[in-house]
């Protein structure tokens, strides 16, 4: 059985028993026979799940694929260990909360602060092959998120969607905008040309939630 938080696990119980996602464990288990690297390591593919409670989700940051190099990925979208260098979307995720909110830019990119205010932080792919992007994109792992945003819109009101760049932007579909927030913009890539800066979705963020009369996040980084 996956190894997973309390009520994540009540509320996905069904998705683990479906022939996906044992096909998803098959697979695993056999790029791990071969001696393929995995990343994130075993313990940390569920990371978002264990650090952020069902219950206490009120912002999810969707992203595509975990970091493939080495020490990257820790099962948190965007996010790397203290001791890695801060990726490049990232550092433009910092540039826009100074930009949005005044906060100084932080000098690692561990998000799990925010992970533990309510800030869901999912990749659509929890696992990926090192130095091979999007390589596990088609083993299953997007019908299992893909259920997760959609049981998260149907048991839950007043949530903030985060959908950055095209690919997040085709899960509006799965959620709905009658009772959550959905806010758009470019991928903070740097090959989107800086056309994420400007969106203001740090500060807008907040506003909506306190209008709902949710504690706002703290988006610093310590």
């Amino acid at each position: 059985m996956v190894q997973i938080e309390a009520s994540w696990k009540k509320e996905l119980l069904e998705e683990f028993e479906k022939p996906y996602f044992l096909q998803i464990v098959e697979f695993l288990k056999r790029e791990k026979a071969q001696n393929k690297i995995i990343y994130p390591p075993g313990n940390q593919i569920f990371n978002a799940f264990n650090t952020t409670p069902f219950d206490q989700v009120k912002v999810i940051i969707l992203g595509q694929d975990p970091y493939h190099g080495v020490g990257q990925a820790m099962g948190l979208s965007f996010s790397v260990s203290k001791n890695v260098a801060i990726p490049a979307s990232l550092k433009n995720i910092y540039k826009e909360i100074q930009s949005d909110i005044g906060l100084p830019i932080p000098l690692h990119g561990d998000l799990t602060g925010w992970a533990k205010q309510g800030v869901f932080l999912l990749n659509a792919m929890l696992t990926v092959e090192a130095s091979m992007a999007s390589s596990h994109k088609n083993i299953g792992w997007q019908s299992f998120t893909d259920a997760v945003i959609q049981k998260l819109s149907t048991e839950k009101t007043g949530l903030v969607f985060l959908l950055w760049g095209n690919f997040a932007k085709a899960k509006k579909e799965l959620i709905d905008t009658n009772k959550h927030l959905v806010l758009e913009a470019a991928h903070p890539s740097p090959l989107a040309g800086g056309a994420f800066f400007g969106c203001k979705h740090f500060s807008k963020t907040n506003e909506y939630l306190e209008k709902n009369g949710q504690i706002p996040i703290n988006w610093g980084v310590e």
